[in-house]
């Protein structure tokens, strides 16, 4: 029974009949209920589902007893109560009434769900008052902290701890900590509170002290706080700056854990700062002299430099020549070749190289280099190089219409002209002959220096074999040949030792009037032979015809003999006039084939 019950002085009912309550006497048990009524008053008006407040009269590392007014105590885990370690026997809590007995007669009560019962209205509160909170912080979880606020599970990110980047999460578990509400989802019921933000407003003083005393120029000392891949955060005592990676070093950087370590103590120089933004761009390099300002002044356009190259472009490679000094070779700069290349092919990063000064201005800091100069200019003695006449061996390095461009060396290329390519092939295109890359022989026939220029030739390699043609393929002799291609003029004739020659679909009729077919082998007669153009038209149909007209002359005579005396004259003559019109076709027909360019 409970301190106030028992201190409570209860008076007996005088007048209370109790023979009747002996009999059963419904209506004399008045003073009973009346008793009753009075017990239950004196034990307060206690029910389940409730929240009230009680008092702790005992607390030990498991429970915490606290008495609300009741006939017995409510026993309350200790872990309720891990978000107040500061809790004492006589304090003041809220309840739950789970039940008001259970089975072994015990009141249950909860002090978390009496917490949650008004937890969201404390929570709302909290956020709208900017009021600081306590909070257990109950496990870790993916990005941040569990933490126990008035019963509710709240979020803390990992980014709302401290104003420092935090490594180890696990040293904050089991803590009880001050907190902001910072965040509440309502619909989620969802709570994000921050640490952070209590000392956010300390140190948002100290910064706007600290901003209102800089000034560009000056030189202050800090400690590298966070390296980055694009430069270094420096913290200046209470207010952070950054060190860009372009100011870390006059040379270039490539990583700027290189130049400094963290937690390095540092005099940097302040270059700009932005009050409204809380911005402060620092500078290192700005406390030495420019390596420019101590550059030879001995060095001079035509000198020779050594230098390692710092960054590769497509146009060019930048070579540093001393620490934070310069120069630019362009791709033109690399070969005497006149081939669109890139830089690429030359040089690559971290190659130590050898050229020359090609233009230098110490007032705009900028230097031009070049390698190719190293190595002699092979147009200065290209008549010696490559007298007209010599012969060499070239690399096919690109096609034309017109012919084939070839590369004898490093900066010389020629040009073999695509009538140059063969004496008897006809070449529509240089991709038929050869292909790129590929190695080709080739004879000096023209030079033009001032355009850096050689004609070339490969079919004068070999003597003309059309001066031989001239004495095998005379008109009217007759030869076996092949029809390799046939097109609407006529068709090609592959004839022996390498040759081509070209009949017209008319001389392609066979004896026995259907015309010849591709890859068809037949006896040709030539008709005409051009050594110059090197042509040779010729004719299958002219073959038979011809021996045609023979027997029909020999005919015409026979008949002539046979004839009168008197007859002849008449027909001789009426021979001659028949064959002088043959004639004159055959010689039409010529003529207009030669016109056609048959």
């Amino acid at each position: 029974m409970s301190e106030e019950l028992k201190n409570s002085p209860i008076s007996p009912i005088e007048d209370f009949d109790w023979e009747a309550f002996e009999r059963g006497d419904s209506k004399k048990n008045e003073s009973y209920e009346t008793l009753e009524a009075a017990y239950d008053k004196s034990l307060g008006a206690i029910k389940d589902k409730e929240v009230t407040e009680g008092t702790v009269i005992s607390i030990n590392k498991r429970e915490v007893v606290v008495n609300i007014g009741y006939k017995s105590d409510g026993i309350i885990p200790y872990n309720e109560f891990r978000y107040n370690p500061d809790l004492k026997v006589g304090d003041t809590v809220e309840v739950f009434v789970e039940n008001q007995e259970d089975r072994k007669g015990q009141l249950v009560l909860s002090h978390k769900k009496a917490r949650t019962a008004k937890s969201w209205e404390r929570v709302n509160q909290a956020l709208e008052n900017d009021e600081i909170i306590k909070g257990y912080i109950k496990c870790r979880t993916k990005g941040g902290m569990i933490v126990d606020v008035f019963g509710i599970e709240a979020f803390l990110p990992g980014s709302q701890i401290d104003v420092k980047p935090i490594r180890d999460y696990d040293v904050f578990v089991d803590k009880t900590m001050e907190f902001k509400v910072v965040k509440i989802n309502q619909e989620y019921k969802n709570v994000v509170v921050s640490h952070k933000a209590l000392i956010e407003a300390e140190l948002e003083q100290q910064r706007k002290d600290i901003i209102a005393k800089l000034e560009k120029g000056q030189v202050l000392e800090g400690t590298v706080k966070n390296i980055t891949s694009y430069g270094v955060f420096i913290d200046l005592g209470g207010v952070d700056g950054l060190i860009h990676i372009t100011d870390l070093s006059w040379g270039r950087v490539n990583n700027p854990a290189d130049i400094v370590e963290p937690n390095q103590n540092l005099n940097v120089v302040i270059l700009d700062f932005d009050e409204e933004k809380k911005r402060i761009a620092l500078g290192l390099k700005q406390l030495q002299p420019h390596p420019w300002d101590k550059l030879d002044e001995n060095l001079k356009v035509g000198d020779k430099v050594t230098g390692k190259v710092v960054v590769m472009t497509d146009y060019g490679a930048f070579v540093e020549i001393a620490p934070g000094v310069e120069g630019l070779i362009h791709v033109s700069e690399m070969s005497w070749s006149q081939h669109l290349r890139s830089a690429q092919d030359f040089l690559k990063v971290g190659d130590e190289v050898e050229a020359v000064i090609l233009t230098l201005d110490r007032d705009e800091r900028k230097m031009s280099l070049g390698i190719k100069q190293l190595k002699e200019n092979p147009w200065d003695k290209i008549e010696e190089r490559y007298p007209v006449g010599s012969k060499h061996t070239a690399k096919v390095r690109n096609f034309t219409n017109f012919g084939v461009f070839v590369e004898l060396e490093e900066g010389v290329d020629g040009l073999i002209h695509i009538s140059d390519l063969s004496w008897t092939k006809k070449i529509k295109h240089p991709s038929e002959f050869t292909q790129i890359g590929a190695d080709i022989d080739v004879v000096v026939l023209e030079i033009d220096k001032d355009n850096r220029r050689l004609s070339l030739g490969h079919k004068q390699l070999e003597d003309n074999p059309w001066d031989n043609f001239e004495t095998i393929y005379t008109v009217g002799s007759i030869h076996e040949g092949t029809i390799t291609e046939l097109l609407d003029k006529g068709a090609v004739i592959s004839l022996p030792y390498g040759v081509e020659g070209f009949a017209t679909p008319k001389h392609l009729v066979k004896e026995d009037g259907t015309p010849a077919k591709q890859d068809e082998k037949l006896q040709f007669k030539v008709i005409e032979f051009n050594k110059d153009a090197k042509r040779i038209i010729l004719s299958h149909s002219r073959i038979f015809e011809d021996e045609q007209k023979a027997e029909a002359r020999k005919a015409k005579k026979a008949t002539a003999k046979a004839a009168p005396a008197e007859e002849q004259p008449v027909a001789q003559s009426s021979n001659v006039e028949k064959t002088t019109l043959g004639d004159i076709d055959a010689l039409a027909e010529l003529k207009q084939k030669l016109e056609k360019g048959e």
